[in-house]
Formats: structure tokens, C-alpha cells, sequence
């Protein structure tokens, strides 16, 4: 199936999802890919896998919904696993479909359920924001993500659907030390690439970027900044990089398949 075969039916899983009113929407790349669709280099990208997420409650739902429509599950390592996360494959394809409950753990933490009822196929823009830059070892897909968010849609002060809610990040960043240390970090990074290894064409949506992205990587990095931070965060920088602030990405094995990574980050994992 090509990338747009596989954008397609992520849309059309989240579509009829909704008629049944079973909470489900995109993240990572596939959802990066529903709000940029006119982006080449995410077009170009070959189409693996669909990530979502949903709710505790909605899990039954969602294994019912899913498996109706052709998808096998991963019986045993959802029983195991289904409080956090669930597992399918589309097996005409041999493609894996992940399903986070609740909320995303990999280098850190955050929780999304209060999100599900937005509006569109995707958990809002600064969502998908947190899932990248969460990342400890950030790769080029990722910071290619971040950029082509930053270059397409605006900062806000508040939620919106089609603006990147800068108080939602900083709820994070601004509680855990870690979480800033990691989000300002790549931010920095991603500025720096924006700057000096940026190739042409990495940004290309058949017109001008609506915003410069090594700009809004900046500001958003200064609000971060700028943001009153928890007597927690405090406590927890004056120990700083002497204790590791993030997890460790693991491995999970499946009975479809081989072990896949399902956090951190690496070639195939939850932000992709």
C-alpha cells in the first residue's frame, strides 16, 4: 500500500470511528501527514504503520471496531499490554497498528485523553508537537516533523484547531525539569538544523512555508523559557543532568512479528 493508500485508510478508519462514536484519533508521522497533506518529503516517506490513540474506557470498543473491520489482534500482549496500549495488524498489508491508551509513555510522559473530542482526525497540533520533542535521541525524520509544523501553522496562547497551543506544552515543560530539559534541548537542535542543514525541498509544500520555521523554534523555545516553572522543577534542577531525567526506550515482541520498539527513539517507533 503507498503512503496515500495508507493515509486513506487512516482517515477513513477515524471516519467511520466517529459515525460510531468510538474515540480514536492519529499521531506521529501519519498525523503529521493528515495536517500537512500537501507536504512532499512526508509523501515520499514509505508508509509502515497507523498510530492512535483513545481512551481507558473505549478499549473494548476500540478492539471491536478495529477487528470489524479486518484487523487482527494481538490477543496476548493486549491482555498484558491493554492498559496502556494495544496492538493489531492489517494483515493484507503486513502493516502494524498501535493503539496508546490514555497517554504516551516513551522518554516521557503525557496525557492526551482530555483531547480525544477535538475536532479532525489528529490529537491537537501541540500533541503532536510533544510526541517529537520528547524524543532523547531526535533523528532527521523527527525534526523534519517538528519543522514543517512550526513552518505551517502559528503559536497560540490557547487551543485552537489549526494553531499549536504553546500553554499546552508548556504544562509539561514547565511542571517536569526533564521534560524541559529534553524539549528545550531539541528545540535548540532544531533551530540549528532549520539554520544550517536544512536541504532544499525538506519543507516543500508546492508554495512558501506560511511561517519561518528557525523562528518559531526560537519563540517557542523563549516561551518555554519564560514560563513560571513548579516548585518541583525547581527542586529537580538544582540536581540536573547528574540523574538521568528520561526513560529508556524498550522493546516489545508480538505474535505477528519480531520485537519492535515502541518507545524512544530509532528507525521505527511510536513518533514515526
Amino acid at each position: 500500500m503507498t503512503e496515500a493508500g495508507v493515509l486513506d485508510e487512516a482517515l477513513r478508519l477515524v471516519g467511520l470511528a466517529d459515525a460510531a462514536r468510538v474515540p480514536l484519533r492519529l499521531l506521529g508521522g501519519i498525523a503529521v501527514a493528515v495536517r500537512v497533506p500537501s507536504w512532499r518529503v512526508r509523501a515520499d516517506r514509505p508508509g509502515r504503520d497507523m498510530d492512535f490513540a483513545t481512551d481507558r474506557g473505549s478499549r473494548r470498543a476500540v478492539t471491536e471496531f478495529l477487528e470489524g473491520q479486518g484487523y487482527v489482534a494481538d490477543r496476548r500482549y493486549n491482555v498484558a499490554n491493554g492498559h496502556k496500549q494495544l496492538y493489531f495488524v492489517d494483515p493484507a498489508n503486513a502493516r502494524p497498528v498501535d493503539v496508546l491508551i490514555d497517554r504516551m509513555e516513551m522518554c516521557h510522559t503525557f496525557d492526551f485523553s482530555g483531547d480525544l473530542a477535538c475536532r479532525g482526525a489528529t490529537l491537537p497540533l501541540a500533541d503532536l508537537l510533544l510526541s517529537k520533542l520528547q524524543v532523547v535521541r531526535i533523528n532527521r525524520k523527527d525534526i523534519l516533523d517538528v519543522l514543517i509544523l512550526l513552518a505551517e501553522f502559528p503559536l497560540a496562547d490557547g487551543p485552537l484547531d489549526d494553531a499549536i497551543d504553546v500553554a499546552r506544552i508548556t504544562k509539561h515543560t514547565s511542571a517536569d525539569w526533564g521534560w524541559w530539559r529534553t524539549a528545550t534541548g531539541n528545540l535548540a537542535a532544531i533551530q540549528a538544523f532549520a539554520e544550517h542543514d536544512l536541504a532544499p525541498g525538506d519543507l516543500d509544500v508546492g508554495r512558501p512555508n506560511r511561517f519561518d520555521p528557525s523562528l518559531q523554534a526560537a519563540e517557542l523555545l523563549r516561551r518555554i523559557d519564560a514560563a513560571p516553572k513548579s516548585m518541583g522543577w525547581k527542586v529537580r534542577a538544582r540536581v540536573g543532568e547528574r540523574v538521568p531525567w528520561y526513560d529508556e526506550p524498550e522493546e516489545e515482541a508480538h505474535d505477528q512479528g519480531p520485537a519492535r520498539r515502541l518507545r524512544g527513539g530509532g528507525d521505527r517507533d511510536m513518533t514515526e
